[in-house]
């Protein structure tokens, strides 16, 4: 049968007898950040450091002062616990304080240890500043990499869009098999064969010897440069020239091709052109996100359906004419806000508004605009994306939904009052900062505590009061 280390020594008096008081005060030292000699009442009567910066900080200030009046008032009920645990009890364990030292404080982890027969108790302590700039940091990583997936998935959404609804034939071409990766569907109507039966297959195919070399000679040209100048080739399948522009280009470890194809002749524009544009247009009808065309001034001049559902009107008609402001959260400020970006820089993004319907409904919208003042008629165009649906950033980590970044609590200026905005600012930091000592002490809630400098029934409140208690049950119970 195995025998589990003890805890303590087991022959104490044999080996640690002769120990004087000055070797004992060096070893405790030259163990702890801090060491502070207390007697019966709680008077600070020795202090000892492990270095230099400490003792500077502190500079000799504690002794002769009770302990529980040189941490913070919060910290106070932990102080009377360990003196009542190390007078009464052989055992006792760390507790976190927060020292009232210096601009910032001085948090310290303490375990104290009664000595001698008249109640004077040694408390040995580690310094944790260390542990609060590794906590600051993961929170300040966390939310670099939130905003980080943000810009990138907007990306992704508007390459896939553009992609679709592009009039021009566009193929991507893996540099290393020359097969295709992906196709558009302008590529896919030009060549007559589906989007879908064209992935996978090399290119170029069943164009002839000739129109062959001269494609992979326009590649080879790209892999060198990175970009080529158009060759003409003539298809026998479909009767007509095509123009191919190919050029190189990296993702990731990957390399691959874009490659352009134009046709050429009379019927090219009446061929591709109208198609794409209908299919174009048609997406946009569609599309779940809202689209609102106005005139220079604001005025609806046309709106797809998601835009007539979200204003909860019944026709286009009803629209037309009407201002965009009679529907966004603050008459009067957010079109004008809108017009005056538009005018200035000629697009805007992800103004964070409201938008209410004709009923009274009101929801959370994202709006991105863009002003194209040339032309026979001059307009403005608006993505309104309704976000009040939108799943939380952090299911994908076990259903744990972060809070609102920096970017987005700084949008609310304007919308919401500052004692309102510094309320949820004030959320925001102390739900990450107990998310974040949760997963360092792996959901032990006591340690938590501890380390966040509160109590087990404050933490246990906040825990409820941020929607905390289930994601952090189950977690303690899948670890």
């Amino acid at each position: 049968m195995t025998t589990l280390p003890s805890t303590s020594f087991k022959s104490p008096r044999k080996w640690l007898g002769g120990l004087d008081a000055e070797s004992a005060g060096r070893l405790i030292a030259a163990a702890a950040d801090v060491a502070l000699v207390v007697d019966r009442k709680g008077i600070i009567r020795d202090v000892a450091f492990g270095n230099e910066e400490l003792a500077q900080l502190v500079d000799g200030s504690w002794i002769g002062q009770a302990w529980s009046d040189t941490v913070t008032v919060d910290s106070r009920p932990k102080i009377d616990a360990m003196l009542r645990d190390a007078q009464s009890t052989a055992r006792t364990r760390w507790r976190q304080v927060n020292h009232a030292t210096g601009p910032a404080g001085l948090p310290v982890v303490y375990n104290a240890v009664e000595i001698g027969d008249d109640g004077r108790v040694i408390a040995v302590g580690r310094d944790l500043r260390g542990v609060s700039v590794l906590q600051q940091r993961l929170i300040e990583a966390e939310q670099a990499i939130e905003r980080d997936y943000h810009r990138l998935r907007s990306a992704e959404t508007r390459y896939r869009l553009l992609f679709q609804v592009s009039s021009e034939a566009v193929l991507v071409l893996d540099a290393a098999t020359q097969r295709i990766v992906e196709a558009n569907p302008a590529s896919a109507e030009l060549l007559g064969i589906p989007a879908r039966r064209l992935i996978g297959r090399p290119f170029p195919e069943n164009l002839g010897d000739e129109n062959a070399r001269a494609v992979q000679s326009l590649l080879a040209a790209a892999r060198t440069s990175g970009a080529a100048d158009e060759v003409r080739i003539q298809s026998a399948e479909l009767g007509r020239d095509f123009l191919v522009a190919a050029s190189l280009f990296r993702q990731e470890e990957n390399t691959y091709f874009l490659v352009r194809l134009r046709p050429v002749g009379a019927d090219a524009g009446a061929t591709v052109v109208p198609k794409a544009r209908s299919r174009a247009l048609e997406v946009i009808e569609r599309m779940p996100d809202s689209l609102v065309v106005t005139d220079m001034q604001g005025r609806v001049l046309s709106a797809n359906r998601a835009f007539l559902d979200l204003a909860q009107m019944a026709t286009e008609e009803q629209l037309r004419g009407e201002s965009l402001d009679r529907w966004l959260g603050r008459p009067g400020v957010d079109l004008d806000v809108l017009l005056a970006n538009l005018r200035q820089h000629g697009n805007v993004r992800l103004f964070a508004t409201t938008l209410r319907g004709e009923y009274g409904t009101a929801v959370e919208v994202e709006i991105s605009g863009v002003a194209v003042p040339h032309g026979d008629t001059p307009c403005l165009g608006f993505v309104i994306r309704h976000v009040g649906r939108r799943a939380p950033a952090g299911e994908s980590r076990g259903g744990r939904e972060l809070p609102r970044s920096v970017d987005q609590l700084t949008e609310l200026v304007g919308r919401v009052s500052l004692k309102e905005l510094v309320r949820e600012t004030t959320d925001v930091i102390e739900k990450l900062c107990i998310e974040a000592a949760l997963e360092l002490t792996h959901n032990n809630r006591v340690s938590a505590a501890e380390m966040l400098g509160l109590s087990r029934q404050s933490l246990y409140v906040k825990l409820r009061r941020y929607g905390l208690v289930d994601a952090a049950a189950e977690r303690a119970e899948t670890g």
